[in-house]
């Protein structure tokens, strides 16, 4: 008995050193998780630390207090959980930063609900690692889309990260895998995790299971969110609006650290097709969510996509979410494209102007009838059935590349090459999918070779800036780039998803130079300036938003007509005259916006604010791009010559007795002008300009900026312009007889100096 006693003496000296404060249970779930039953033991006896238990597939932890814990040097056995969560109230520590944060928010999310945690070691040299991180994303971000109810975080740690001074590495993967998780940067390697990325997924922060990245199948984490939301059938809510009657608006969530460089022509301009019997080039704009049709003097022709989203329709109002390759059918005049984050193929008919889904073919592409495309637009919430038989790996999940066979199938791949899915192009429906790299190589290898052959009249240290980030297949180098090119004449127009512009290169004199865009007016107003029309009659101040001018006026009512001089800043140049395409106008209260109407006496009467509002959709319902453009009034005075470095903008307004508003948005392309200042002095400028409201940290965006080696005077970028036009009017004058009242034509002028 005394020997016993003595065993278990020495028993309990040694179980604290390795699971000090903690006990642990297998969950029966959790136990079929990896594949390989014998990768489970090696977990087990990875380290004696409480992190390599942590490691064990689908362990769940629960703390209580018996023993004191044992100091070590990279605090072994400090929870994972709980250092992510201790950091949330924290934007900066000795050893950790968060990026892609709101700027101001004191939380980053709710500390309740279900919560997946990203770990994974930063390795900036590494290829795999980085690889293996992005593939990590691209499930978070699946799962994200799947239940919007999720919250997810990435943690990177790694001794190479400094928290002071953000890598460009990270900023360029968070731009170009469209990250809008937060993530925070961690320079100890304090978790002892021998190197092994996986997921966490918890409840309110207890009782985690952990699943490795490398073995997990996306079924499985789809299995264990589902469980765990089992009891909680809530649907997640939208933005409250302060009315009852409005119409839901769509909410997509953007990352924060795009938020300001988005005011760049493009942003993330990844790929580009071409059609040459018609000198049109079509440009997928990733991260606007829109596809840029221009020829090859840069004129732009035509826009297709309005935000993101997903719907079907005319260029105007169809809805895409980063649409990546394309390409052009000239038997049928359609574009194929392939609409990354929307999981679908699309199609766009260039001479109806129309959008259609292809794949996957849903209730939505039906005939739906003219009651319910009323419905639709102007009440309920368009709904598309997305949902698959079965969420694995094999799911259609995040297409970038797309190919036209011999015979009608198209050849659809992922970023990473690691998935092909042929689709069949009449039915729309997937015949096969292929995850063997050799296999994939087999069947499309030829043509990627063949379409990359144009890439090796390029420089290749210019190539080499390009696929820092990208994915390429084996004995084809530069295959990630195989979608960022097209041949055009004599020309190569190459993507620079770095420099955020379209580089052409020319086969004869081995030149290489930026396009001169121009005609923006096409690509109206970008949806991320202007509110939309049901917030600014439901709200009374759209929150967050601080005007360039705000200006009020008392005047008797009737019409009213606006003539606003803006001064744009001294050490910047308009690349074109704003077209009405770029100019937003609304009134609010008791006004009514009636600019361009050629009337003036019918454009005196009363109108309703609410009679007005169901006007405005019949036209937007009913009208063609011809009458809409024929009926524009131009923002320059005809024959009138402004000085340089201003521009005009008139809006006119009828006022009731009462208190009303005009407000002006406008984006005006500007680039800077020549000067002899640094390139960081002309980063920091171009940061002022394209982000008045300061929403992002403007360290990170100067750092995007200067990422590239292109002179950032050829930048051009969208200057935002927001004016707000208040005005109290008393009673109408009577007239003589004492029943008829008379309207007063008013006007006034308003100056704006942009900073």
């Amino acid at each position: 008995m005394y020997f016993r006693f003595r065993r278990m003496r020495h028993m309990y000296r040694v179980l604290p050193k390795i699971y000090p404060d903690t006990i642990h249970r297998l969950s029966g779930a959790g136990i079929n998780v990896l594949a390989d039953p014998r990768s489970t033991a090696a977990w087990f006896t990875a380290s004696n630390s409480i992190y390599s238990s942590l490691d064990l597939a689908c362990c769940q932890g629960q703390r209580y207090s018996s023993v004191v814990e044992t100091k070590h040097e990279k605090l072994s056995t400090v929870n994972m959980l709980s250092f992510v969560q201790s950091s949330l109230h924290r934007p900066r520590g000795p050893s950790h930063y968060w990026l892609n944060t709101t700027t101001g928010s004191k939380d980053l999310f709710k500390e309740n609900g279900i919560i997946l945690v990203l770990i994974g070691e930063y390795l900036e040299a590494s290829f795999e690692a980085n690889q293996n991180t992005v593939n990590m994303f691209e499930k978070a971000k699946s799962l994200q889309q799947r239940y919007p109810f999720l919250q997810v975080v990435a943690l990177q740690h790694g001794k190479s990260i400094c928290p002071n001074d953000t890598s460009t590495n990270v900023l360029q993967r968070i731009v170009e895998k469209y990250v809008t998780f937060p993530i925070v940067l961690c320079n100890k390697d304090i978790f002892e995790m021998a190197n092994r990325p996986c997921y966490i997924i918890s409840k309110d922060f207890q009782n985690p299971m952990v699943y490795p990245s490398e073995n997990v199948d996306l079924k499985v984490l789809d299995k264990a969110i589902h469980d765990l939301n089992a009891e909680n059938s809530n649907k997640p809510k939208l933005d409250d609006v302060k009315s009852t009657w409005v119409k839901s608006i769509e909410i997509v969530k953007e990352p924060d650290v795009c938020s300001a460089s988005r005011n760049l022509l493009f942003s993330f301009p990844g790929c580009i097709s071409v059609d040459e019997s018609s000198n049109r080039l079509f440009l997928s704009d990733v991260n606007h969510h829109r596809i840029i049709v221009f020829n090859s003097n840069g004129k732009i022709l035509d826009a297709i996509g309005s935000s993101p989203g997903f719907e079907d329709g005319e260029f105007e109002s169809a809805k895409l979410m980063r649409p990546a390759a394309s390409f052009y059918h000239d038997f049928e005049d359609c574009l194929y494209f392939v609409d990354s984050e929307n999981h679908a193929i699309r199609k766009a008919d260039m001479e109806k102007r129309v959008v259609e889904t292809v794949f996957p073919v849903t209730e939505g592409t039906k005939n739906p009838g003219l009651w319910k495309w009323i419905l639709d637009k102007i009440w309920m919430e368009k709904k598309t059935n997305l949902k698959s038989e079965e969420f694995n790996s094999d799911s259609f999940l995040f297409p970038w590349h797309i190919l036209k066979s011999s015979n009608n199938d198209i050849f659809v791949l992922n970023q990473s090459f690691e998935t092909l899915w042929i689709v069949d192009l009449e039915s729309g429906f997937i015949r096969e999918v292929i995850k063997e790299s050799s296999k994939i190589l087999e069947i499309c290898g030829q043509i990627i070779l063949d379409k990359c052959i144009p890439l090796k009249q390029l420089p290749s240290i210019w190539l080499e800036e390009q696929t820092k980030n990208n994915c390429s297949m084996d004995g084809i180098p530069y295959a990630g780039l195989m979608s960022s090119f097209a041949t055009c004449s004599d020309n190569v127009v190459f993507c620079d998803t770095v420099g955020q512009q379209v580089i052409k290169f020319s086969k004869g004199s081995e030149s290489a130079k930026s396009f001169q865009f121009s005609n923006f007016g096409i690509l109206g107003l970008p949806y991320w300036l202007a509110s939309s029309l049901e917030r600014v009659y439901a709200v009374d101040e759209i929150s967050g938003i601080e005007p360039d001018h705000s200006q009020s006026f008392h005047l008797p009512p009737g019409r009213v007509d606006i003539e606003m001089n803006v001064n744009i800043p001294k050490d910047a140049d308009l690349v074109e005259q704003p077209q009405e395409g770029s100019i937003w106008r609304q009134a609010r209260g008791a006004a009514v916006e009636v600019s361009g109407v050629e009337n003036k006496a019918a454009s005196s009467e009363k109108v309703g604010v609410a009679q007005q509002w169901y006007d405005e959709i019949d036209n937007l319902s009913f009208s063609t791009p011809q009458e809409e453009s024929s009926t524009i009034e131009q923002s320059k005075i005809p024959g009138e010559e402004l000085q340089e470095g201003k521009l005009r903008i008139r809006c006119t307004v009828n006022t009731s007795p009462g208190t009303s508003e005009a407000i002006v948005y406008a984006a005006l392309y500007m680039r800077l002008k020549k000067n002899s200042n640094s390139r960081a002095s002309k980063a920091e400028r171009i940061a002022d300009m394209i982000d008045p409201q300061k929403k992002t940290k403007k360290d990170l965006l100067v750092k995007l900026l200067m990422t590239s080696h292109v002179d950032l005077e050829e930048l051009v970028f969208t200057r935002p312009l927001h004016v707000r036009i208040k005005f109290s009017c008393g009673d109408h004058k009577k007239a003589d007889n004492s029943k008829a009242i008379v309207l007063t034509d008013s006007s006034v002028k308003v100056d704006v100096t942009l900073l």
